[in-house]
């Protein structure tokens, strides 16, 4: 199955990769038996499917969790292998759509207002005013 990301990416099943060993935790008496953790990895650095602008974007913000350019998220909570495929997928897809995703615009610098100039300037004065007079006098 195909792994829709955004409307610009799509990962066929192909490029994903799947491993499956025993999970640790509840299970009854199949736990023991059964190969329900899921590892799901993705070579992001060599992927034909991902465009190089989203592809550059994607390795800085996850260069954390790559191992050579390969991104893998581990599903384990689900005592069923399918379900924990389908969560590994899910957050595959949620992992990648926001590294894809553009940042924030940038910030436009502005100016302080007059009233805001005149409010700290105003701020200032009573609060020099105050510690003035604490001072001691000389008599």
């Amino acid at each position: 199955m195909d792994l829709l990301v955004n409307r610009r990416v799509t990962i066929p099943a192909a490029e994903l990769h799947e491993r499956f060993s025993r999970a640790g935790g509840p299970g009854g008496q199949g736990v023991n038996t059964t190969d329900s953790r899921v590892e799901l990895s993705f070579d992001l650095a060599r992927s034909p499917s991902v465009p190089d602008d989203l592809r550059a974007r994607a390795l800085e913000r996850l260069r954390g969790r790559l191992v050579d350019g390969v991104v893998t998220v581990v599903a384990s909570e689900h005592r069923a292998q399918l379900r924990n495929r389908a969560t590994a997928a899910d957050r595959l897809r949620v992992l990648l759509a926001e590294a894809f995703a553009p940042g924030p615009p940038a910030r436009r610098a502005t100016r302080p207002t007059k009233g805001s100039q005149r409010r700290r300037l105003e701020a200032k004065g009573r609060r020099s005013e105050t510690k003035r007079l604490r001072r001691g006098h000389d008599d």
